[in-house]
């Protein structure tokens, strides 16, 4: 089996290569790359002493969860380039990467143009940070606890669509419940998705899935990435949530409507 993912380069993504590389006799990886020092080095995220302090919090639970930088298995081939580059590069380039089984697409920039045709026709997967319909954009899991709402902090594994997080869903994949670090939480629900989306195509259940549509009346929040400022991250810091705290706000949380849930 060949497996195509499109991710990019922090940790998380690399340590979702090798668990592919797993399953699969060859894993291509078109890894979009931004810098592994956010809020240090400018690049998506700005510069600032707070986002600094935010994002040294986000990296060491990283590296507690996926480890650090490591290069890609054997079984993998990788192509790197700029974040936001994928759509301006020939189709082409891609080709042998587009003769895959299955097609993976988890923190990669927003797909266009022939490859979303491509990719949305053979039914590609994609790992959405947050659980649809409740949590749609970007950073959904920042939001869901600055929300409130711990126990809304997941993965929504969903066909690929044109629209941003938009697609038939097939599942969710959650932690489990229980009190644990806010930044830590964010990084066991990733792992939790990749173990779920490994698990099922491992097995096979993933092809057996029925593709559910998004009840959009269920939307919590939708955001966007100029939506989390220096204000928004001090005020996060601030609270100094622990996890206490959050195992407080599970116990309290409200039974919600989830598809096919997993929790790991």
């Amino acid at each position: 089996m060949k497996i195509t993912v499109f991710t990019s380069n922090q940790p998380r993504h690399l340590s979702l290569i090798a668990d592919l590389a797993t399953i699969a006799d060859l894993v291509f990886a078109i890894q979009e790359c931004n810098t592994v020092f956010p809020g240090r080095i400018p690049d998506f995220i700005p510069t600032s002493e707070v986002m600094e302090k935010y994002f040294s919090k986000v990296i060491d639970a990283e590296k507690q969860v996926f480890g650090g930088l490591r290069f890609s298995p054997p079984k993998a081939q990788t192509l790197s380039i700029k974040s936001g580059d994928l759509n301006r590069i020939e189709i082409g380039l891609l080709a042998d990467a587009l003769r895959s089984d299955v097609y993976v697409v988890f923190g990669a920039s927003f797909i266009k143009g022939p490859l979303i045709d491509f990719l949305v026709a053979n039914k590609a997967i994609n790992i959405h940070m947050g659980i649809s319909p409740y949590y749609r954009g970007s950073s959904c899991n920042f939001w869901a606890i600055y929300d409130g709402n711990p126990d809304l902090v997941g993965a929504t594994v969903h066909l690929l669509s044109r629209n941003l997080d938009s697609g038939p869903m097939l599942f969710h994949a959650l932690p489990k419940p229980a009190p644990i670090d806010p930044f830590l939480l964010g990084f066991h629900a990733v792992q939790a998705a990749h173990r779920a989306l490994i698990e099922s195509i491992k097995s096979g259940r993933l092809f057996s899935l029925k593709a559910l549509p998004q009840e959009r009346n269920l939307e919590i929040r939708y955001s966007r990435h100029r939506d989390f400022t220096d204000a928004v991250a001090k005020s996060y810091l601030d609270r100094n949530l622990t996890a206490h705290d959050i195992g407080r706000m599970l116990d309290s949380s409200p039974k919600r409507q989830l598809l096919e849930p997993q929790y790991f």
